[in-house]
């Protein structure tokens, strides 16, 4: 009996953590992701300078100037699809490449605009937070 009782209490822990609110992950995490995945072409500064951006046949954006471009507001939702590849196409020719590790891993709510807390992967949220917060203002 008492080994079942103890088996149970397991179960209920597992299941409250289930019901826990996941820790966000920061903007030094998403700075330590771009660091990995994105400064080689948009630069360490994410101003499009990267050592790659020479070489590019389209040159990167300058991604410090998002809100800007888009009359002070940070398209969040756009921005996602634009990381993870599902608001691009390659037909013209090799653009930004897609980022599958970005995908793994566990998810996190994110609301990306629209009110609704939508389950998306810890990492991608990281890299939008970090990009949200270094845009220039006007």
């Amino acid at each position: 009996m008492r080994k079942r009782m103890i088996a149970g209490w397991g179960l209920a822990a597992v299941a409250l953590s289930g019901c826990m609110p996941a820790e966000m992950p920061g903007q030094r995490d998403g700075r330590a992701l771009f660091l990995s995945y994105c400064a080689e072409c948009h630069g360490a500064t994410a101003e499009g300078n990267g050592p790659l951006a020479r070489a590019l046949e389209t040159a990167p954006k300058n991604l410090t100037l998002i809100s800007v471009r888009q009359g002070n507001r940070f398209p969040r939702a756009e921005i996602l699809s634009t990381i993870d590849g599902y608001a691009r196409s390659d037909a013209a020719g090799p653009g930004m490449p897609e980022f599958g590790e970005l995908l793994e891993g566990d998810l996190v709510p994110l609301d990306t605009g629209d009110g609704r807390m939508t389950p998306t992967p810890r990492k991608l949220v990281a890299l939008l937070e970090y990009l949200e917060s270094i845009q220039a203002g006007r």
